[in-house]
């Protein structure tokens, strides 16, 4: 019987939510940092991230298993960088996902030491990984590092926050979320379509998919900003005025954004026919990122 994608997505965050409590659960840690990295970890994330990074393997292959390190690697990066952001001297927000941000329910060292914690152990996790090869393991260690660092997100957050309370043009604020949100993107479906044995030529196209999927993202994002449901969303709406971020509907106007959402999609689905996996899970997840509600 076929999931639904509601079903498919809830599966797959299962199977995630188990594999991160089973690899922190498991460091012999002082317990303080421990408890400090689950909280970030169990607050609620949907896992897109390394649910994108296995729906990418199963459009070439089936034995998710393979995927798992590099999955849990991924969303122990994403959960770093939202302690981080959430800090006073970055976004100084007090609740993420509903609930106290990691620094308001411990204090500012200790979240630091959790983020610190987590970006780091995401390698140690691909490194010793049994059912990985040397040649993946080195692949997937410099894909993460790249998509995450200096040239990646690192380089997305601080054009994030340069372009605070300033007009930026289309392109500027596509290269700002590129970076910021859409490399993490990248790192999942090229991941997932390497280890499931895509060609040069899959891989080329599903890395145009991952970056039109990451613009799809973050135009989402920025509507739900404006016209959504704050008990859904976990965080107060109109945070991103608030916060004098650029976005798209500032820069287009709300039938604008929704607008350009659509062109990016329509890019998206092109990209997938292209890498001939346009029947694949990253399809419905495509329609799925373009109109969650949350």
């Amino acid at each position: 019987m076929e999931l639904t994608m509601k079903q498919y997505l809830e599966e797959k965050k299962h199977l995630m939510d188990c594999t991160l409590q089973n690899y922190i659960q498991s460091l012999q840690i002082p317990p303080a940092l421990k408890e400090s990295m689950l909280y970030s970890l169990e607050a609620g994330g949907k896992r897109l991230r390394p649910i994108l990074l296995m729906a990418s393997y199963e459009a070439f292959n089936s034995d998710v298993a393979v995927t798992l390190s590099s999955a849990a690697a991924l969303e122990m990066i994403h959960t770093y960088s939202l302690i981080h952001d959430d800090l006073p001297a970055m976004d100084d927000d007090d609740y993420r996902r509903g609930k106290l941000t990691n620094h308001k329910a411990f204090n500012e060292a200790t979240a630091i030491l959790a983020g610190d914690a987590l970006l780091t152990y995401s390698f140690e996790l691909i490194s010793k990984d049994e059912k990985l090869t040397p040649v993946q393991k080195a692949d997937l260690i410099a894909l993460l590092a790249e998509t995450s660092g200096p040239k990646g997100m690192v380089a997305g957050q601080i054009l994030d926050m340069a372009a605070e309370d300033k007009t930026i043009s289309l392109k500027e604020l596509e290269q700002v979320h590129a970076l910021k949100t859409g490399e993490l993107l990248r790192c999942a479906v090229y991941a997932g379509a390497y280890l499931g044995g895509a060609t040069k030529e899959q891989l080329n196209a599903l890395e145009t998919f991952a970056f039109y999927l990451g613009l799809i993202f973050q135009v989402q994002d920025d509507i739900l900003d404006v016209t959504g449901d704050q008990a859904k969303l976990g965080k107060p709406v109109g945070s991103d005025v608030l916060n004098l971020k650029s976005t798209y509907p500032k820069l287009l106007g709300l039938d604008g954004a929704m607008e350009q959402k659509e062109w990016y999609v329509s890019k998206a689905k092109e990209a997938l026919e292209k890498a001939d996996v346009a029947n694949s899970e990253l399809m419905d997840l495509t329609v799925y990122f373009s109109q969650r509600d949350h």
